[in-house]
């Protein structure tokens, strides 16, 4: 065995977990040989992990991530763990689940997104905006005026001068 394979099959064994590497360490192997041994165990949950990966993101929602950028990040990452065992998300699909997992007070900017379906990069960064609006409308304490307005009474007949 030549030198580059040893370190290519010392990066293969590495790179795996330890249930994972019972499985592929043998005596006497390649990197080749090993290559392929994990690319058959890979090959052989393909099935499950795409049921589970797709059952995932159809499910995922903001509400049970921690930030919008988490949302966003673990959305494309479910993509492209897809795209990795042969069963690719198109660009709109990605927007569609994007916009499927956003509470109600994104309801206007999940129809832009819905009607428009942009980039993946333009529809976070929109969601980005709107997530902004939303914690500043939040934070916004009334203005003293729309306070008086929200606090006073409603004005009585007794009010009015004759």
């Amino acid at each position: 065995m030549g030198e580059i394979d040893a370190v290519v099959l010392q990066w293969i064994y590495g790179t795996l977990t330890d249930d994972l590497l019972v499985r592929v360490l043998t005596d006497e192997s390649t990197a080749y040989e090993a290559w392929k041994r994990v690319k058959k165990l890979f090959l052989n949950n393909k099935g499950p992990r795409v049921a589970a990966l797709q059952h995932e993101l159809s499910n995922i929602t903001l509400a049970a991530m921690p930030s919008l950028e988490a949302y966003c990040q673990r959305i494309s990452d479910l993509v492209d763990q897809l795209a990795a065992v042969d069963c690719p998300v198109n660009a709109t699909q990605q927007i569609l689940h994007l916009v499927h997992g956003l509470p109600r007070e994104y309801d206007t900017i999940a129809t832009i997104l819905n009607q428009n379906l942009p980039a993946w990069e333009e529809a976070v960064e929109q969601l980005q905006w709107e997530t902004r609006r939303i914690v500043s409308r939040e934070h916004l304490a009334p203005t003293p005026i729309v306070a008086a307005a929200v606090n006073s009474p409603p004005p009585t007949n007794r009010d009015k001068q004759p």
